[in-house]
């Protein structure tokens, strides 16, 4: 069991988020009226992941985060956006949460971003003493276009980047988001040529075009390349598909408020957010995502 907190200083918008999540019977939903009780709440509660509202009196949702990123790093947080305060999630981002979604997309999106999340901040730190005298390691894949890979792979690069120390408990989170994500991009967008824009629909013309696709020549028969490049200092994660790629320069800007709220611009303003280099190749169905191991800070 998984036990999430909702934290908002509307009743009315914590019974909204509540009821979503307590669709899953795999979910524990608990409630904070404000970013104190929240913080009281997790020193009693720890739980897994926190939801937490952006505009709140005495403590907004950054103060929050930034609270929790001391008192309880390994918490992942995502913020819940209302209208026209989008472009405030990149400073989110920015500062250390994990993801967000837009309140008016709450029904479509909360649940699988939170699912999303709570895989991806799973400790599985299982190295033993030979594993962690690794000094470089390569590894590749061939995947076929099965979505239901994607969760494995996704841990399986995780824990190669936490046994090099490349990036923090908080860290192995955001990068598998942004792994996630680029992946999907590969299956669903690359290989399948299934249009994020039909997910704005929400008519199910999304989910309804890729069961069809993947059984279906030729897009049932293409596969995804993984090449993982690890070292004590960085670690490189090159993802190709099999599609017919697209133009990068026609690419929307993801930080502009304007396409902060569909879903074509979200994966990219993750993957950016969350890694310190993001580069595609000239015919776009190549994403080379870098991320540096975190430098230290040393307390006084």
């Amino acid at each position: 069991m998984s036990r999430i907190l909702v934290v908002d200083d509307s009743a009315v918008e914590r019974r909204a988020m509540g009821g979503l999540l307590s669709t899953n019977p795999d979910w524990v939903v608990e409630f904070a009226g404000d970013g104190a009780e929240a913080l009281e709440r997790c020193n009693s509660l720890e739980p897994d992941l926190v939801v937490t509202d952006f505009n709140m009196p005495t403590m907004d949702g950054l103060q929050l985060l930034n609270k929790l990123k001391q008192s309880h790093p390994r918490i992942p947080v995502i913020i819940a956006t209302a209208v026209g305060s989008e472009e405030l999630a990149v400073t989110a981002l920015e500062q250390g949460a994990a993801s967000y979604v837009p309140k008016t997309l709450m029904a479509r999106d909360l649940n699988r971003v939170v699912d999303t999340v709570l895989t991806a901040s799973q400790d599985r730190r299982k190295g033993d003493a030979v594993l962690t005298a690794l000094v470089r390691q390569e590894l590749r894949f061939s995947f076929p276009s099965d979505r239901r890979l994607v969760r494995s792979a996704v841990s399986t690069l995780q824990d190669f980047g936490m046994r090099f120390g490349i990036f923090t408990e908080r860290e192995r989170t955001r990068v598998g988001i942004a792994l996630e994500e680029a992946l999907l991009n590969a299956i669903i967008h690359g290989n399948l040529e299934v249009s994020s824009k039909l997910r704005d629909l929400d008519d199910g013309s999304y989910e309804k075009l890729i069961a069809l696709r993947v059984g279906k020549s030729p897009y049932k028969d293409r596969r995804v390349e993984v090449l993982a490049k690890f070292s004590p200092e960085e670690a490189e994660f090159s993802i190709r598909d099999e599609g017919p790629g697209f133009d990068v320069s026609k690419l929307p800007d993801p930080t502009d408020p304007e396409n902060m709220a569909h879903a074509h611009g979200r994966g990219v303003l993750l993957m950016r957010t969350f890694m310190n280099e993001v580069s595609y190749n000239e015919t776009g169905n190549q994403v080379t995502l870098l991320k540096r191991k975190t430098a230290v800070v040393a307390q006084c």
